[in-house]
C-alpha cells in the first residue's frame, strides 16, 4: 500500500535534480532516500527513477505517480484549511527563496512582521545566489531582475530602478562622466548575476515631459559595452567595492540609496535611465493555492511595494 511519506518522497524526486538534492527536501539522507525509493518500487513492482551520483530522472510511471500523488498531497494540505477556525489562524509551512542582499534586508524584516501576524505557520527562508529558475523546493521566489520563463505566476512587487554610482573620491581622482559614452574611458565594477550580459550596459535619456510614459516609450534605447576593472556575483561586495573608490558601480536603487543619501556614494549620469532590475513575487500556477501562500502574497505586494514607496519619498544626496 502507498503511504503519504511514499508520495513525499516521489514529489521531492520530481522536484530535485538529484538524490542529495531530494534527501535535502526531507531532511534525511541519501542513503536512507535512496532505500525507501528501492523500497516503494519493490512495492508497486515498477522502476520509478534512474539515478547516478549526480542526475536523478523520473520514469514515465515515475512522472505518473508524482503527477496523480502531487494533487492527492494538495487536497490533504489544503484539508486543515477547510477547517480553520474562525479566527482563521494560518498554519502549515511556506517555503521562500530570494537572492542574498535584497533578501537579508528586506524579504527576511518583512517575513518576520508576517510571522508575528500568524504564529502558527512554518516559514522557511532560503537565500540564494540565484533563486529563479532554481525553484523547485520553494512555494514562493523573490526575483530581482527581469523573468525569462514564463512557468510560474510573476506577481510585481517594486519597480526598483538601477543607478550608477561612485564615490566622491573616485570622482575627484577620475572626473565625472557627462555622458554614457564616457563610461569606457573609466573603471567600471560589474556585477555578475542572472546570467545577463554584465558588461553590456542598455540606457536611454530620461523622460522630463509631462507625458513622461509616453516620452519614454518615444526615447532612443542605447548601450554601451564597458570593460570591467572589476567583477563580483555579490551585490552588496560590489557596491562597497565602489564605496572605497574602485569605480563606477550600476546597482539597484534599493541597495544604493542609503549610500547616496549618506554621502558614500554620488549618483552620476542621473538624466539618464539605465535597465530597471524589478522585484518580482513568483508563484506556481497550480490551482488549488493554499490560504497561507494567498495571504503571504497579498502581505508581499503592500509590505515591499509600500517600502519601496516610502524610500522613494526621501530626499537624495549627490
Amino acid at each position: 500500500m502507498i503511504q503519504i511519506e511514499d508520495l513525499r518522497l516521489i514529489e521531492a524526486l520530481a522536484q530535485s535534480a538529484s538524490l542529495s538534492a531530494a534527501a535535502r527536501m526531507l531532511n534525511v539522507t541519501p542513503p536512507a532516500l535512496s532505500a525507501r525509493l528501492r523500497k516503494l518500487e519493490t512495492t508497486l513492482g515498477l522502476a520509478l527513477a534512474t539515478r547516478t551520483s549526480r542526475q536523478l530522472s523520473l520514469s514515465a510511471e515515475g512522472e505518473r505517480l508524482a503527477r496523480e500523488g502531487a494533487a492527492i498531497l494538495a487536497q490533504l494540505d489544503a484539508l486543515p484549511e477547510s477547517f480553520r477556525r474562525e479566527d482563521k489562524r494560518l498554519s502549515g509551512t511556506l517555503r521562500i527563496a530570494a537572492p542574498f542582499g535584497y533578501g537579508r534586508h528586506h524579504v527576511a524584516p518583512a517575513l518576520a512582521r508576517f510571522a508575528q501576524l500568524h504564529p502558527a505557520l512554518h516559514l522557511q527562508l532560503d537565500l540564494r545566489e540565484t533563486p529563479w529558475p532554481d525553484k523547485h523546493d520553494a512555494d514562493a521566489v523573490i526575483h530581482v531582475g527581469a523573468v525569462r520563463d514564463s512557468s510560474w505566476i510573476a506577481r510585481p512587487l517594486a519597480s526598483n530602478d538601477r543607478w550608477l554610482c561612485a564615490s566622491p573620491a573616485y570622482l575627484q581622482q577620475h572626473g565625472t562622466p557627462a555622458a554614457p559614452d564616457d563610461l569606457l574611458r573609466h573603471r567600471c565594477i560589474c556585477i555578475r548575476e542572472n546570467d545577463e550580459d554584465v558588461t553590456l550596459w542598455r540606457f536611454r535619456r530620461r523622460a522630463k515631459s509631462s507625458s513622461a510614459a509616453a516620452a519614454r516609450r518615444s526615447s532612443t534605447r542605447d548601450s554601451v559595452r564597458v570593460v570591467p576593472a572589476y567583477t563580483s556575483n555579490d551585490g552588496s561586495v560590489a557596491r562597497e567595492w565602489a564605496e572605497q573608490g574602485l569605480g563606477l558601480v550600476l546597482r539597484s536603487e534599493w541597495d544604493t540609496r542609503d549610500a547616496v543619501a549618506g554621502g558614500k556614494l554620488v549618483r552620476v549620469l542621473a538624466d539618464w535611465e539605465f535597465d530597471s532590475a524589478p522585484v518580482t513575487l513568483l508563484v506556481p500556477t497550480r490551482r488549488g493555492r493554499t490560504a497561507r501562500l494567498q495571504a503571504l502574497m497579498a502581505f508581499l505586494e503592500d509590505a515591499l511595494g509600500a517600502s519601496t514607496s516610502a524610500r522613494r519619498k526621501r530626499p537624495q544626496a549627490g
